[in-house]
Order: structure tokens, then sequence, then C-alpha cells
């Protein structure tokens, strides 16, 4: 089953929640466009970049994902 893939979002802002009413919450957040994300994301997978896409380079070193706090409230104020 296809799941989705978030990559290289910097916080969980008006960004993130903007992807988020278009292509549903991730399956998956990948803080960089590491090994590991490349690495997790199966054919048939949605992948979202933050900004660019998969031609990016890859960075040498794999990034914390853990640096999200999940299910935080959608940020107020003008987007």
């Amino acid at each position: 089953m296809p799941v989705t893939h978030f990559v290289g979002f910097p916080d969980l802002g008006h960004r993130y929640h903007n992807a988020v009413r278009v292509f549903g919450k991730p399956a998956f957040l990948h803080r960089f466009w590491d090994q590991r994300a490349k690495r997790e994301i199966a054919e048939g997978d949605v992948v979202v970049f933050a900004e660019g896409d998969e031609h990016r380079p890859v960075r040498k070193w794999n990034g914390d994902d853990q640096f999200y706090t999940p299910d935080l409230p959608e940020p107020k104020g003008e987007l």
C-alpha cells in the first residue's frame, strides 16, 4: 500500500500544514533528503518535498528525523 513521505520541511509550520491539506498527513517525515529517506521510499509512494525534488543532492550523513514534534496545532496568522 503506497504511503506519503514529506521531505525537507524545516518545521511543522505553515508550509507543513499546507502540504497536509493537499496530500493528507504523511506516514513518514524526513528532515533531510538523505540515504535513509531514499531507502525508505518504495515504488508507488508519494513523496512531497518542501523545496526541490528527488534530483537534488543527497546529504552525505543521515539526519535526525526525531526533530519533529507530532500533532502540533496549526499555526495561526497570515500565510
